[in-house]
């Protein structure tokens, strides 16, 4: 019997494939765990227009990502964040994604969640940083950071 996975299936299918499978299996257990639901063609079309649907809304949110990281690469934009350091530019404390992207929503208006940050370790240290950002799949970039004494 032919099934549309609708949901991930360890060692059998993921999410929207195709597969012949036993008719036992199908309606034993798959389609009465609602894990899949059988091939027709009203089905195959409606998993095709979601799959279509899918798609788009990946090319959006690139497009959107590729948007944002204009902004982030622009010259002007650097993040200014004001710390207390001691005499020898080690912070009392440090910045963390958190403080960085909430500084890039309240000075430049550009909402990053602040997961997308790619920071190993939190910023010990006064002068510029480099944080890289993974935006959306595929779609990386940095933004400058300038930890200040206050």
């Amino acid at each position: 019997m032919k099934v549309i996975f609708t949901q991930n299936v360890p060692g059998k299918g993921k999410i929207g494939e195709v597969k012949n499978v036993a008719d036992g299996y199908a309606q034993n257990f798959l389609i009465k765990k609602n894990l899949a639901k059988q091939a027709t063609p009203q089905a195959l079309k409606e998993e095709e227009s979601r799959k279509k649907k899918i798609a788009a809304a990946k090319a959006e949110t690139k497009a959107e990502a590729e948007k944002i990281k204009k902004q982030l690469e622009a010259d002007e934009t650097i993040v200014k964040i004001g710390s207390k350091a001691g005499e020898d530019s080690r912070l009392f404390g440090s910045v963390t994604s958190k403080q960085i992207g909430d500084a890039l929503k309240k000075q430049f208006q550009i909402t990053i969640d602040r997961r997308k940050l790619v920071m190993t370790d939190a910023l010990k240290s006064l002068g510029f940083h480099n944080v890289p950002i993974e935006l959306a799949p595929g779609v990386q970039s940095r933004v400058r950071v300038q930890v200040y004494k206050l």
